[in-house]
């Protein structure tokens, strides 16, 4: 009788255990699923698939440079600066071949060129000067982003209102938690998400 009631109790944890796991695991599978829904669909844009390659290039690259302010790393940030600047021009010289598209974006290009080179030529070992060429470089890269329609990412907008003396500044993210690039340690997490590209 005794084993019978042992054999019992084990029984019923057991399934009690295997239900509460499969809830679980089913939760995570849920979740895990919607997330590589949205992962493994291919970014898109009207830039076709060549160009819309390049494009996100470009976020890789200013992602680096935004990553180095974050830390206060003048010499990161001038290297990112640089090769910020020569994705873009690589970018630049593909969309001369389509002058529907470039006539649109060749200010948001020019932009950001003009910012990177600026950056990457500035004796800065605070990271102060770079960082005010990365306000209006963020900007255009944003208008860019939004004029080439793009799909299926997670770019964040970001914006902090007390960048440049209270002025405002924004910056893009591919996490939603906040980063100051304007601020770096002095105030890490100041800032809020304003929009975001998906």
């Amino acid at each position: 009788m005794r084993s019978i009631i042992i054999i019992f109790a084990c029984t019923l944890l057991g399934v009690i255990s295997c239900n509460s796991n499969v809830g679980t695991t089913t939760g995570t599978n849920d979740t895990t699923k919607t997330q590589t829904n949205v992962v493994s669909a291919p970014v898109q844009s009207k830039l076709g698939d060549t160009g819309t390659q390049v494009l996100m290039s470009v976020v890789g690259r200013y992602y680096d440079l935004k990553n180095a302010l974050v830390a206060s790393k003048a010499d990161q940030a001038k290297s990112a600066a640089t090769g910020l600047d020569s994705i873009t021009r690589s970018f630049k010289t593909m969309l001369e071949k389509d002058p529907t598209n470039f006539t649109t974006l060749k200010p948001f290009l020019d932009t950001i060129l003009l910012q990177c080179q600026y950056s990457s030529s500035v004796k800065d070992e605070t990271c102060e000067k770079q960082r005010l060429a990365f306000g209006p470089l963020s900007s255009a890269l944003f208008g860019l982003l939004k004029n080439v329609d793009l799909k299926n990412v997670r770019i964040y907008r970001e914006y902090c209102p007390m960048a440049f003396n209270d002025k405002g500044a924004h910056w893009l993210s591919d996490d939603s938690d906040i980063k100051n690039p304007y601020f770096g340690k002095k105030m890490l997490e100041c800032g809020e998400v304003t929009d975001v590209i998906k």
